[in-house]
């Protein structure tokens, strides 16, 4: 490879570290919430509202970051919102108590909203054409990124994995350099007009069903196992879920988004209803797995829905609005799904990804058929 070439793909190599480095933030504390359940007396619901803290901060970091890539370069962005995650993770490492805990984890998700948004309008910018493929691969390197949370929560305790975060963190900080700015800037605007079109909702509806059932596989369903299983253990098996999203991600982009987003509506109950049932480990990790592949799927072809619907130059409000509305599946499936469990026991979480799964097939009944296929070739 010339040295022109290295040159070309340094920018995309360092979003996708940095892709992975947020998704790491994310499920960093799936393996560590049996820890603090057991050292605090904290139930399912009050667990899952500790994991719903996370999301609840990065739809304000969205919004935030939103007004931010349109005044300032992405590498601003990038660089405060990896700085909010470093002084997060940080007090999350020398908290004491559930108020500190919640503190910290809400400084992490205003960091991690940020970073998303910096990410996903960094690669709009850089390959015109090629939104779809690019974006699934960054879906990939998020879900990669969830096999560094989970391990990180084999080191044992609340403090270990967190540390060790912060100091990923701050190992990362050379990638905001790496991003760079491209040669010819691509502007990008707000336009509420497109709030109106199908297209918009079924992509907003078919995101929300997604990360709805993520955040209730991995801030509920680990208690589920919490008997059965040592923390080490857990982690390794939300490792394993993590490669099912990276694969899943990666060939949802070789997909039409649409018929990626209908796959997801079967797979998801299937693979939670199977989880939730189970007593035994191979039955739960099997439900997992379906699962996984239904998010990995649903989600990467939301994406495609939404560049679909939308000019990526128009696509600001409803990128926000997109992000905020599938980040608040992330914020109710484990606070809803761990009062669910909590009242009815966990054969019934279920009920959780099923009523979400009501508002996407409304979407798909109504929306149009509209957008020509993303561009395929490679960045």
């Amino acid at each position: 490879m010339s040295v022109q070439a290295r040159t070309a793909r340094r920018p995309y190599l360092a979003l996708l570290g940095l892709g992975a480095l947020d998704a790491a933030g994310y499920s960093v504390i799936v393996p560590v919430t049996p820890v603090i359940a057991a050292t605090t007396g904290a139930g399912p619901a009050l667990i899952g509202a500790l994991v719903a803290s996370f999301p609840a901060a990065m739809l304000v970091g969205y919004s935030l970051a939103g007004h931010g890539v349109r005044r300032q370069r992405p590498t601003v962005v990038l660089a405060g919102s990896l700085a909010l995650l470093a002084l997060g993770s940080l007090g999350f490492a020398l908290a004491g108590g559930l108020p500190a805990y919640f503190a910290a984890r809400l400084v992490m998700g205003l960091g991690s909203g940020g970073l998303w948004i910096a990410i996903t309008f960094a690669t709009l910018e850089r390959w015109p054409g090629q939104e779809y493929l690019c974006m699934s691969r960054i879906y990939a390197a998020y879900s990669v990124g969830g096999l560094i949370g989970p391990a990180l929560g084999t080191i044992g305790g609340v403090r270990g994995p967190f540390l060790a975060y912060t100091a990923l963190v701050v190992l990362a900080m050379p990638l905001v350099v790496a991003v760079g700015t491209p040669p010819v800037r691509r502007r990008f605007e707000p336009d509420r007009s497109v709030l109106r079109l199908p297209g918009f909702w079924l992509a907003c509806a078919g995101v929300l069903f997604a990360v709805l059932a993520l955040g209730l596989v991995e801030g509920v369903l680990p208690l589920h196992v919490a008997d059965l299983l040592q923390q080490a253990q857990i982690g390794w098996l939300y490792v394993g879920l993590a490669l099912l999203l990276a694969v899943s991600a990666v060939v949802a982009g070789r997909l039409a988004p649409r018929r990626a987003v209908a796959a997801s509506v079967a797979l998801v109950p299937a693979g939670v209803a199977l989880a939730g049932l189970s007593g035994t480990v191979p039955l739960f990790v099997v439900g997992l797995a379906l699962a996984g592949i239904g998010i990995g799927v649903g989600e990467t072809g939301s994406t495609g829905v939404l560049l679909e619907a939308v000019a990526p130059e128009r696509i600001v409000t409803a990128m926000v609005l997109w992000s905020q509305l599938g980040i608040v599946g992330y914020l109710a499936g484990p606070a809803v799904g761990g009062a669910v469990a909590e009242a009815f026991g966990f054969g019934a979480v279920v009920l959780v990804p099923l009523a979400a799964a009501v508002p996407l097939l409304v979407a798909f009944r109504r929306a149009r058929y509209s957008g020509a296929p993303p561009t395929r070739s490679s960045p």
